[in-house]
């Protein structure tokens, strides 16, 4: 495919988050901060607060309580139908996100710039059809029963070993995108490797299957076995010893005392961390000064290239695992002079100290290939920690990182509808520099109205961009002083009744645009600049907006 083509069809696939969705998260990260876990607020709207109670009498107690069971048993059937619902749209599908090597270089750029100031996740990746569906519900106890229906769905992948959807199936974590996005990126990963290591063990097991039937017949030479040849290696003093957890030749190396070819091990693979865990790891590095896990690597390295190249010695796997340690000059003799020189070259100088590093780790590593070596990284371990934290997360971090996600989506949706060279486009980046620059800091209640407010106009601008450029092509009367800043033009258009104007049926359409026009010449004239390189400092002015915060909005139950 062709990589505009591919950029093209995303977009017409992708369209610009709701605003009411942005809305119902940014609630939902103020609300869930009063709470520690997902399973307390759960538990919370199973038990509504004793306070509510207080000063009733028993039969008015008793009476209450009835009537809460009565309700709770009517609506849990809803519940569970909607949240049932949500989590299969979300586990049914049996796509898997590749790493869109076919979008052009300017779209790869434009979102990993996007997840980089925000933190989200890419458009119809898992995580964002998460975002979607929680922000469409309106009672965190919903979205406390979804998410706990999501992890115990995840659950399941794992014990069956089958991937997360609309994921990538073996990548490495993004480090720019969100906890949430690296986390599910490593549980893919973990069944990809487990499922790498139990086609290695078979291979492994099928190989050494082959050699015991073919050392059954004892006249028979390497040569003439059902094995071919390159299964095996003349070690130094001429037998034929078979090579273990071999992959690939390696370029023209020869090992230095018995002349064959030099392979290539299969090797176990690193850790995959998050960013969180980097973090730590290199916390613990600089506190301890421990290069634990970097000796672990490379003795397991030395041990499957043992396995794979018998007769091998040291000056060996140093030329293959880091050539700049070797240099080739030739020297007299043909044996080693115990310092790590022979006719074919030399260990570098901090090679050849006494007491390195590397060949007191030789001296102690076993032929082994590397998928009868003890895990460097334990994928049962890592997904079960990742499990704990799923189930114990913090609301508020939760419904943060799906507000991010929704964010960063609709402005890489709103970049490629937005026509680069309109007034409409410079209104747009103002508008989402804005919401870049206040995410600095912290999240408090009056960012994230802000926040929403100027997610609807962003909405405006790709809904109804014909409305949005008659207002933005009347001539500008801010003074020099305020050029530069941004002027919040409220695209958001809402009338008496709360909707916004293309939201309403207007009993006569020539007297509604007419009205319009009446409405966008008033705004004119009383534009609100609110929007400026620093951090917004909010005053009472706020209050007046059409849109904020209200907890209430949210129900518990």
């Amino acid at each position: 495919m062709d990589p505009v083509e591919g950029s093209s069809s995303l977009s017409r696939k992708l369209t610009i988050p709701s605003a009411s969705v942005i809305k119902q998260l940014a609630l939902a990260v103020e609300t869930g901060k009063n709470f520690s876990s997902m399973n307390d607020l759960l538990q919370f709207g199973d038990s509504p607060p004793m306070k509510e109670k207080t000063g009733l009498s028993l039969s008015a107690v008793k009476s209450l309580v009835l009537r809460e069971k009565e309700e709770k048993l009517c609506s849990k059937l809803s519940v569970d139908d909607e949240v049932h619902s949500f989590i299969c749209s979300l586990f049914e599908s049996e796509e898997y996100t590749p790493q869109r090597k076919n979008i052009c270089s300017s779209g790869v750029h434009s979102r990993s710039s996007l997840l980089k100031d925000f933190h989200g996740a890419p458009p119809e990746s898992f995580v964002y059809q998460i975002s979607n569906a929680i922000g469409g519900l309106n009672s965190l106890h919903k979205a406390a029963s979804f998410w706990r229906c999501i992890v115990l769905e995840l659950r399941k992948l794992w014990c069956k070993g089958r991937p997360i959807p609309r994921m990538p199936l073996d990548a490495d974590p993004d480090l720019n995108s969100c906890l949430l996005h690296q986390q599910l990126q490593v549980i893919n990963c973990c069944i990809a490797r487990k499922k790498r290591r139990a086609i290695a063990k078979e291979e492994l097991d099928s190989v050494l299957k082959q050699k015991s039937l073919d050392s059954s017949h004892s006249g028979d030479s390497p040569q003439k076995c059902s094995l071919h040849n390159k299964f095996y290696a003349k070690n130094s003093v001429g037998d034929y010893v078979l090579r273990l957890g071999a992959d690939c030749p390696s370029q023209n190396l020869t090992m230095l005392e018995t002349g064959e070819p030099i392979y290539s091990p299969v090797l176990q693979e690193g850790p995959v961390l998050t960013e969180e865990l980097i973090k730590e790891t290199e916390e613990f590095v600089l506190r301890t000064g421990s290069v634990g896990a970097g000796c672990s690597q490379l003795l397991s390295d030395m041990q499957a290239f043992k396995a794979a190249n018998p007769g091998c010695v040291l000056e060996d796997f140093v030329r293959w695992h880091s050539p700049p340690d070797w240099t080739e000059d030739g020297l007299a003799d043909n044996s080693f002079d115990g310092d790590g020189s022979s006719k074919h070259g030399r260990l570098s100088e901090r090679m050849r100290k006494k007491g390195n590093l590397w060949r007191e780790l030789w001296e102690t590593a076993k032929a082994l290939p590397a998928v009868e070596q003890t895990p460097l990284f334990d994928e049962d371990l890592s997904v079960e920690s990742i499990f704990t934290t799923l189930e114990d997360i913090q609301p508020s971090k939760l419904f943060e990182q799906l507000l991010n996600t929704m964010l960063s989506v609709g402005f890489l949706v709103g970049e490629r509808m937005v026509p680069a060279d309109s007034n409409l486009s410079k209104l747009f980046h103002e508008c989402k520099e804005y919401i870049i620059s206040i995410y600095q800091g912290g999240l408090s209640k009056e960012k994230l109205d802000d926040i929403c407010k100027v997610y609807e106009t962003i909405e405006a601008i790709i809904v109804h961009p014909e409305d949005a450029i008659m207002i933005t092509e009347q001539p500008d009367e801010t003074s020099v002083e305020t050029k530069g800043r941004f002027k919040r033009i409220n695209l958001n258009f809402i009338g008496k009744d709360k909707q916004p104007f293309w939201k309403r049926a207007p009993k006569d359409e020539k007297k509604s645009d007419e009205k319009h026009m009446h409405l966008f010449s008033h705004l004119l004239d009383k534009k609100v600049s609110i929007f400026s390189k620093k951090n917004p400092k909010l005053d009472g002015s706020s209050s007046s907006a059409v849109t904020t915060l209200d907890e209430n909005e949210w129900t518990i139950v």
